[in-house]
């Protein structure tokens, strides 16, 4: 039997329920790997290692005995350090809070606890999840697990949680994406992450960046996994107001119906420039590849370019921050990572007047988005613009979300999934956009890519 850090979660529940895997030896095999890898990868602010293996043994027992609470019973998974849980350190990124005990545990952290997972650990993020690139001047950046000798942009801001699907040190993670914090990351580290629509899965005991635009979602190996853990966080939570209205998505019943007769979108001319070319080659392939499954492409113009709705999400992102970090951010003392501070900082100029001037435009372009694209099931694009580059190389006045924060502006889902590498061996992406509360068709067009190519199949060299 390969080491079970290599199977997928489906795979793992199987052999749990047929008794040929035992959570203790894959708990076990999850942080044996932690501790050989993690020197070097730094995907982790604390690993539960004493706790996991409680819980593994005990997820064993249960099982053994009959009392096999559900599929992922006995499940590892690793936990962006933004989601609290009462009575453990919750940084959000930040040293400056390296003493904060969580005072609540955030609700889906419970369901995965009701579930029988078994949490192994929480991970690095960007301080204040406020950055794409990955980077943490004062708690560490990760190490992108497909460069051995170059320390490459691991994405942000859910970089941990990245590196550790991505390196096989967990099944799959939590992470967080107000514009572009889970698909980013699943870019550069060669996996999959589902950006869900606000009001899917409970914001409580989230440590908030943007309240208008924060979204929690799955970073997991593949577009099945994604889902998996998807309709598990979904659903109504009296604590966050946003997810009472909404019907539970179920992708289960299209997700292998295939992409015969879908629209689907292709990335408008002008949008192309700028975007690396293997990034483009691979995108194009992506594009032939679903043509040839079934789908009709179809090309749009859209109402604004991405980078303009991006900027108008840059600046709600700013205002909402600086609203809640002020105090702290002023502090010349506080010590803060001082290429996130600048960009909450950001928001001490964006008067009242410009900040609600920005939510009506946000509510005005997705009516105008909505008539752009009725005629389309998905937008098509690649998720980053270029493979990961070399930390030593990054402007920080820049932003890799370029293709991702109109998405949450927009209140869209999406999802990445890998589609290629450089010539140097890097992970590439493609993102497909679908309309919000339409998880449902983006794992569907995913599922059927995943289906007819074997990019997501791929190990980082660091892993194996």
């Amino acid at each position: 039997m390969p080491s079970p850090a290599f199977l997928p979660v489906r795979r793992l529940s199987a052999d749990i329920a047929a008794g040929r895997l035992s959570p203790v030896d894959l708990v076990e095999d999850c942080l044996t790997r932690t501790e050989r890898l993690e020197p070097k990868l730094q995907a982790y602010v604390s690993v539960h290692a004493a706790e996991a293996r409680m819980a593994a043994q005990a997820a064993d027992k249960a099982i053994r005995s009959g009392h096999r609470i559900g599929p992922l019973h006995g499940i590892p998974i690793a936990v962006k350090d933004l989601v609290e849980i009462e009575g453990k350190v919750a940084m959000g990124g930040t040293a400056a809070w390296k003493n904060r005990i969580a005072t609540q545990t955030a609700p889906l952290y419970r369901k995965l606890v009701a579930a029988g997972m078994v949490i192994l650990g929480k991970t690095h993020t960007v301080e204040f999840a406020y950055g794409g690139w990955g980077t943490n001047q004062k708690l560490g950046t990760p190490w992108n697990p497909w460069d051995a000798t170059t320390h490459r942009t691991p994405g942000g801001s859910s970089s941990g949680t990245g590196v550790a699907v991505g390196a096989r040190l967990a099944p799959w993670g939590i992470g967080t994406d107000t514009g572009g914090s889970v698909r980013i990351p699943a870019s550069w580290n060669g996996i999959t992450g589902l950006k869900t629509t606000i009001g899917r899965i409970s914001v409580a005991g989230v440590l908030p960046l943007s309240p208008t635009l924060d979204t929690p979602g799955p970073i997991a190996r593949d577009v099945e996994d994604a889902a998996t853990l998807f309709c598990l966080l979904q659903g109504a939570d009296p604590s966050d107001p946003r997810t009472l209205g909404h019907v539970d998505c179920d992708p289960w019943p299209t997700l292998r119906r295939g992409v015969k007769g879908l629209r689907l979108g292709r990335l408008p001319a002008p949008e192309r420039v700028g975007i690396d070319a293997e990034v483009l080659a691979a995108y194009d392939r992506s594009v032939d590849c679903l043509a040839a499954l079934g789908a009709e492409i179809v090309d749009i113009a859209l109402p604004m370019r991405m980078a303009d709705l991006g900027a108008i999400n840059g600046r709600i992102m700013s205002a909402e921050a600086y609203a809640a970090l002020a105090e702290l951010v002023d502090d010349p003392n506080a010590p803060l990572d001082e290429d996130v501070r600048p960009r909450v900082q950001a928001g001490a100029i964006i008067g009242s007047r410009d900040y609600l001037t920005a939510l009506m435009e946000r509510e005005r372009l997705k009516r105008v988005y909505t008539q752009a694209t009725k005629d389309i099931d998905a937008l098509l694009t690649p998720t980053t613009l270029t493979p990961a580059i070399p930390v030593a190389s990054i402007d920080q006045n820049t932003t890799p979300g370029m293709a991702t924060r109109w998405v949450n502006f927009l209140d869209l889902c999406a999802l990445a999934l890998p589609n290629g590498f450089s010539a140097g061996g890097l992970p590439l992406s493609l993102q497909i956009v679908c309309r919000g509360y339409d998880e449902a068709t983006a794992l569907r067009i995913g599922w059927a890519y995943q289906t007819a190519t074997e990019w997501h199949e791929n190990v980082p060299p660091m892993a194996a």
